[in-house]
């Protein structure tokens, strides 16, 4: 005889099934879930009144095209017995509830950890308010609503578009302690009105909504909707319209935002406007969007594959393929997919593992930087060993269980040849290669600058020419250098003339002292302003050419102060600059030889050789277009108007083996190839392994 159902247990049809066979949804109302279940099972179900497997079998046979056997019915009685769906009131039953209940108990320990790692709280019964709330937010509904948020979306991006380096700025403007709360803030709220948008939805096609509240992953808050209900939805369609309604609300809410940015006034306004707009977009896409976790993203890939579950199965089926892969093991494929879904499938779970590496490891770094020590790193530990450690663990277990059938198998020793290739090629020093970014420039530039705002006078020498060292490069006229020239001048004749005066004049003798002194001070003052004056005719430090920063400017052009007006350069000798880290800096030596490869068209790869290696590290990046500010590699953060090398670098000097004599002298970025004392590609992952041990051991 078979176990009787639980009485409170209900059947809703479902959606039809990616084969075109119907489904339906196995309602548990005392926990809220719902599981679905394919024709076969429904129609077992339909007739366990009947309490005889004999009987049940031959009624299907019988009454349907379905062939139903007892090892059928037997997986079925294992379903509803293993999610508590059937009645059990003899011993034994009361003996399974207990097993259960034991199963459930966990010490305080283990209870702390999955809390720590992820728990729920529920905060609010919203189902009787959304019921009045309905009408009033039925409008926003209405296909008018939508044609205007289209509008008004068109509208926002047309106006962004062509105010792009304002927003952009504003963009700058708010990454500040004060604009990281706003954007908290704004975020806590967006999040709230997206899981109105599902509830509401949900609602509106006649689902209840029992809770809404706050689940924290990792200590980390999000927002949450029960809205499992949906499963009672036979429409695939409606399904798709709650899972979407929290995106949908927010990219409503992100289109009047930006509406609202590009027409409000300079105000709070506006800066309220901007940060909904920018939060919105980026929370939408880059976190709702997703359906690597169970996100939004996720159950519309899985209502629109028609794959519940998506997660599981498509783990359940890259780990078969990699056995498959790995050991060739003769498992049975967990399920039969078309060829196009089974490739999809398989790439899904191997990007969601990408992905959920990358986001956890992210996690634990802000965990063990966030809480003290040894608090941090103790919680950092427990995460990573929980997401990332135990399923590898629970996967090599399988491994062993299956470990003589991997032993047989020829293609375990083609794996592991390849991972000892791996292991061999990672460890063995053979690269002699060093890589890095440079500049190829003349050895030696000068470049002009107007000490302050002044008038071109005179250019001795013209654009592209050459100036012999100690030659006037261009002379400024600056007005009122030259009034306090004359100024001063005046001074010194007038006070010249007082002490030849005071040599024959007794009244003026008793003055001499006085005057000798003010004439020594406005001689120095004037010896200053001639100094001063000099500045204004600067002269080449060495032989070179002569290029104008604007070759079109002439004799009487104003400047501004600190313009660069020229630059002399040394173009009979070129060099690259290039910067090194420590240990890539340690593998160089002086003379060592490489080459350039510019990263400028039809110019030939130049070899080098190592001439110069500062022993101090670099404190300001002078050479702009290295930075990554400016396009190049390296990273760099602005300070006091400097740009600051994010990480410790030195500066190598390279020179070139090759006479080089360019058409057109130009500065020219290029990548670098030096040869040096050889290393393992698994070097520098030990090395900064060990490093941030040694770093982050201290307490």
């Amino acid at each position: 005889m078979l176990p009787a159902l639980r009485e409170e247990l209900a059947l809703f049809p479902g959606p039809p099934a990616g084969n075109g066979s119907p489904t339906w949804s196995l309602q548990d109302p005392v926990r809220n879930l719902f599981f679905q279940i394919d024709w076969l099972t429904f129609e077992i179900l339909s007739r366990w009144h009947l309490k005889n497997p004999e009987k049940i079998l031959a009624a299907i046979e019988q009454e349907t095209t379905i062939e139903a056997d007892e090892e059928d019915l037997r997986g079925i009685v294992r379903f509803l017995a293993e999610n508590e769906l059937v009645q059990r009131h003899d011993a034994g039953g009361s003996a399974w509830f207990h097993d259960q209940v034991q199963k459930r108990r966990t010490g305080i320990g283990r209870w702390l950890l999955h809390h720590y790692l992820f728990f729920r709280l529920p905060l609010w019964r919203p189902d009787a308010w959304l019921e009045r709330a309905l009408p009033w937010v039925m409008p926003l509904y209405s296909r008018a609503f939508v044609i205007l948020t289209l509008l008004a979306l068109i509208g926002g991006l047309v106006e962004v578009s062509r105010r792009w380096a304002v927003f952009t700025s504003t963009l700058l403007d708010t990454f500040s302690l004060q604009g990281l709360v706003g954007y908290f803030v704004t975020l806590v709220c967006i999040k709230f009105v997206h899981e109105l948008g599902h509830a509401f939805t949900a609602k509106r096609l006649g689902c209840r909504v029992p809770t809404m509240g706050v689940a924290f992953l990792v200590m980390f808050p999000m927002a949450y909707t029960d809205v499992n209900e949906v499963w009672k939805l036979k429409d695939k369609r409606q399904r798709l319209a709650v899972s979407s309604a929290g995106i949908v609300t927010e990219l409503a809410i992100a289109a009047w935002a930006t509406l609202a940015w590009a027409f409000l006034p300079e105000g709070f306004l506006r800066g309220a406007a901007f940060l909904l707009a920018t939060t919105t977009w980026v929370s939408t896409l880059v976190i709702n969007a997703s359906p690597f976790l169970r996100f939004d993203g996720y159950f519309l890939l899985m209502d629109w594959l028609d794959m519940p579950n998506l997660h599981q199965r498509a783990f359940e089926l890259g780990k078969w393929r990699l056995r498959r892969l790995l050991f060739a093991l003769p498992e049975k494929i967990p399920e039969y997919l078309p060829t196009p879904r089974y490739r999809f499938v398989l790439l899904f779970c191997y990007l969601t593992w990408i992905y959920r590496c990358i986001v956890f490891g992210g996690i634990a770094i802000l965990v063990y930087y966030f809480f003290p020590k040894p608090i941090g790193p103790f919680l950092a530990a427990v995460e990573i060993a929980w997401f990332i450690v135990l399923p590898v663990w629970r996967e090599m277990k399988d491994w062993r269980s299956s470990l003589p059938a991997i032993l047989r198998s020829r293609r375990t020793g083609l794996t592991l040849g390849i991972l000892a290739s791996i292991l061999l090629v990672g460890s063995l020093p053979w690269d002699q290669r060093v890589r890095s970014q440079g500049l190829l420039g003349p050895a030696e530039l000068y470049p002009v600058v107007a000490p302050s705002g002044a008038r071109i006078e005179q250019l001795p020498v013209a654009d592209g020419q050459l100036a012999a060292k100690g030659e006037v490069l261009l002379v400024l006229e600056a007005p009122e250098l030259d009034f306090e020239h004359q100024a001063a001048t005046a001074r010194v004749t007038k006070l010249q003339w007082q002490a030849a005066a005071a040599g024959v004049d007794p009244e003026r003798r008793k003055d001499q002292r006085v005057i000798e002194a003010a004439r020594k001070k406005v001689a120095a003052e004037l010896q200053s302003v001639q100094g001063e004056q000099a500045r204004y005719r600067p002269t080449a430090p060495f032989s070179g050419r002569l290029f104008l920063s604007q070759p079109d400017i002439l004799r009487g052009d104003w400047v501004a102060k600190n313009e660069q007006l020229a630059v002399l350069a040394n173009i009979s000798r070129w060099v690259v600059e290039t910067y090194l880290p420590e240990a890539e800096l340690n593998r160089i030596r002086l003379g060592d030889h490489g080459r350039f490869y510019s990263e400028t068209p039809n110019v030939a790869q130049l070899p080098v050789r190592v001439e110069r290696i500062d022993r101090d590290a670099t404190r300001t990046l002078q050479e702009g277009m290295l930075a990554s500010s400016g396009g190049g590699e390296i990273l760099v953060r602005q300070s006091a108007g400097q740009r600051v090398p994010d990480t410790a670098l030195y500066r190598v000097t390279l020179s070139l083996s090759e006479e080089y004599a360019p058409k057109v002298p130009q500065i020219l970025r290029g990548q670098v190839v030096l040869y040096g004392d050889p290393k393992a590609y698994f070097e520098e992952f030990a090395h900064s392994a060990m490093a941030l041990f040694v770093r982050e051991a201290g307490f």
